[in-house]
Order: C-alpha cells, then structure tokens, then sequence
C-alpha cells in the first residue's frame, strides 16, 4: 500500500493545487467520490484507468501523479499492466516511457487524453493492434506504430499470447 499512500498524497496535492474540490474532481472525472477519497487518502490501489481520467482532468501527464513516487510505478488497468521507466521534461512536452504488457486476448479501451498528446509503440513480442479503432495497426515484434491520443484508442493482445511493448506518451505542455 506504499505506493497506493504516495499516489493518493500526489493526487491530492495535483488536485489541490488547480482549485477543485473532491466533488468537482470525481464529477468531472466520473469516479465516485468515496472512490477518490480512498484513493486520496492512500487506501485504496489505483488502477491504470481510473488514474488516466483523473490525471486527464487535471491536464497533466499520468506520470505526474507517479515520478514523485519511491517505489517501481507499476500500474495495472483491465488488459495492460505498465511501468513507468522514463519521463523527460523538455520546455514544449513531457514524454513519458512505459514498459507495457498487453495480456492475450484482452483489450482495453483507453479515453481521450489532453489536446495535443501522441503516443507511439515498438512492439517488442506478441502482435498487438493498436491506436483509435476505426483506424488501428496490427503490429508485430519489431514493429512500431503512432496515433493521436487525444481521441480514444484501443490496446489489444491477439489471442495466442501477451504483448510486451515500449510505450511512448508526448503530453505538450
């Protein structure tokens, strides 16, 4: 729970610091209050979901609630289990780098993050099709793709086996 406590202060201080209260935090990011006060208050594991459309509205990158932290940033969502491995601040952009492993046959749907904000993956085992699902790539070891993530977009292991990739977010500033 270590890290569950450093995030929730980190959430605390990210909210805080642009004016919300817990209400408007959890209505404009469609998680429950109680939800956010566990979260908050260090009891409760936030989950690769729930921090996005947090750290979404508050318009910083999800890395801002989890580089402050002592510990390994491991974040598991529905299909995608990450770690923060990177993240480089330039005047223009933050980019954030992610070991990432899509488990098989799952998929997960990832909402719309700020303006602006592009991801690119290399896929390094496993066959994964990724980006907004109209218009997502099948993509094999090796391979690499790219996409605007300001719109939704899609994360998903072909069946057969796990994908592991490095994921690369560039939030502008």
């Amino acid at each position: 729970m270590e890290l569950a406590a450093q995030v929730g202060r980190r959430l605390r201080e990210l909210r805080e610091a642009r004016g919300l209260s817990l209400s408007e935090l959890a209505r404009r990011s469609k998680i429950g209050k109680g939800t956010l006060s566990e979260l908050e208050g260090g009891r409760r594991n936030p989950t690769l979901e729930t921090l996005y459309a947090l750290t979404t509205v508050l318009g910083v990158p999800l890395s801002a609630a989890l580089h402050q932290t002592s510990l390994r940033a491991e974040i598991s969502g529905h299909a995608v289990d990450a770690v923060l491995t990177e993240r480089f601040e330039e005047e223009d952009a933050v980019t954030d780098v992610y070991r990432v492993r899509f488990r098989a046959g799952m998929a997960q749907e990832s909402t719309a993050h700020t303006p602006g904000t592009t991801e690119h993956i290399v896929i390094l085992g496993g066959t994964a099709r990724v980006g907004p699902p109209s218009s997502a790539a099948v993509i094999g070891p090796g391979q690499h793709a790219s996409w605007a993530a300001d719109v939704p977009h899609l994360y998903q292991a072909e069946p057969g086996g796990d994908v592991d990739a490095l994921l690369f977010v560039r939030h502008p500033r």
